[in-house]
């Protein structure tokens, strides 16, 4: 019957509505909530199957359907913490529970979010107030990341900040950039060596010293531009056992060019004993250390005006660089926009620990919300993949940042009186479906 398809319609109306309050008040309710996303009422009609040109029409009614809008990202807000982080972008951020961070057995399923405020705590875990960890991938102890499945949550790991650890950065490289006196290398000159000592630091951050010696050769008539270079390691000093010899890492031989083209650049190095010149690279690769640690050792190309020098001045170390630090306490931890979190030493060194990725799936609306702004993979949402931030579809992270919400209240208070109308409306609806069969119930008596 058409009037009692009315009621029915009717009462369809009241709760479609309802649902859709309801959904109004949580996005209100969230206005000032960091990484909230957007709930959505929708309605779909219910049309019941009739006859064409019958004379009746029974009203079907309305259902309601809701979802939430994951994709929409609210604005980022700046904050004075540098472990507060946002998405900028496409992509979310792994993360787990601290209850599945507790339980170990087994893999534990992924979580993700768009933002957090995430604080060390007594353990040294980046976490948040509501119990969410960050999960990112750890460094080697040279600062490169380990190829990782991207596809899995195996490679995943709580990232650990502790304050009071220590670090030391082990002297790789040197560059050697010194002018020698031509003066020296004329008939008639003195012959004496000329000692130099450059600072390095080894494997477990001490500081030993690469002590080079220049010995001209002096002519008896003229100029021979020509000198020996031998190295010597300190760390090899304080061993009783080993020889004076035993203690040179290379000896070359060094002839330096006089003409107007390239006067004063190196001609020619020969390799007397030691780590092999590479003309290509202007390298030498010494062993230090008693052979537990390389150094590459750069004197210049054949040409090359920022090596080794030999010019009518002084003795002088003109540009002397080399990395690596001696052992440091941990000042400060900031994570940059391709997801590396960089930890900076009191010596000056930096050195990154742990690379967070960015989860990304086909469907972000199909995901399922959780509580915290957190979210799941769920079979409309497709299967997640590991970038880095920056790569593919996703965006960056920012450090000192947070996402605000992506309600926009006036919207949602338009909604709001609209749904009110709508609901009474319905209500009337109601009212007049009990007035009519209430004259229905009349005609009897």
């Amino acid at each position: 019957m058409s009037i009692s398809s009315s009621l029915n319609a009717g009462v369809a109306g009241l709760a479609a509505n309802a649902t859709r309050l309801a959904t109004i008040s949580d996005n209100i309710a969230n206005s000032g909530t960091y990484g909230y996303k957007r709930a959505t009422t929708d309605f779909e009609s219910m049309v019941l199957a009739q006859a064409r040109n019958s004379g009746t029409y029974s009203a079907g009614g309305v259902r309601a359907s809701t979802g939430r809008l994951i994709d929409e990202r609210g604005s980022i807000v700046s904050t004075a913490n540098a472990t507060d982080l946002a998405v900028a972008g496409r992509g979310f951020l792994p993360v787990a529970s601290a209850a599945t961070y507790d339980n170990t057995q087994g893999e534990q399923p992924l979580m993700m979010t768009t933002t957090g405020s995430f604080h060390t705590d007594s353990d040294g875990v980046l976490r948040t107030d509501s119990g969410l960890v960050l999960l990112g991938w750890a460094a080697n102890a040279d600062g490169s990341i380990p190829t990782m499945p991207r596809d899995t949550v195996g490679g995943l790991v709580p990232v650990v900040i502790n304050a009071n650890q220590t670090a030391g950065d082990p002297t790789t490289t040197m560059n050697l950039g010194v002018n020698l006196p031509s003066s020296e290398t004329e008939a008639g000159a003195s012959g004496d060596a000329l000692p130099l000592s450059v600072e390095y630091f080894g494997n477990l951050g001490n500081s030993e010293s690469l002590d080079i010696t220049f010995t001209p050769t002096v002519p008896a008539n003229g100029s021979s531009n020509a000198w020996t270079m031998v190295i010597r390691d300190s760390a090899t000093i304080d061993d009783p056992a080993t020889a004076a010899d035993e203690r040179i890492l290379g000896e070359y031989a060094l002839v330096f060019d006089n003409t107007s083209v390239n006067g004063g650049t190196l001609a020619s190095v020969s390799t007397l004993s030691g780590g092999t010149y590479d003309p290509a690279t202007g390298t030498v690769d010494l062993s230090v250390a008693q052979g537990l640690q390389n150094i590459t050792l750069t004197i210049g190309k054949i040409g090359d005006t920022n090596g080794l020098t030999q010019l009518a001045t002084d003795f002088a170390p003109t540009s002397i660089t080399k990395d690596g630090s001696p052992v440091g306490n941990l000042t400060a931890v900031e994570i940059d926009n391709d997801g590396f979190i960089k930890a900076t030493y009191d010596t000056g060194f930096i050195r990154t620990v742990y690379q967070i990725p960015l989860v990304d799936v086909p469907n972000p609306n199909g995901l399922s919300a959780l509580d915290n702004q957190t979210f799941q993979v769920s079979p409309t949402s497709g299967s997640f993949f590991l970038w880095d931030a920056g790569d593919g579809p996703t965006g960056t992270i920012e450090g000192y940042a947070r996402e605000g919400s992506a309600v926009d209240v006036a919207q949602e208070l338009t909604n709001l009186i609209q749904t009110q109308r709508a609901y009474s409306s319905n209500a009337k609806v109601i009212q007049t479906v009990d007035e009519m069969l209430q004259e229905t119930t009349n005609i009897k008596r």
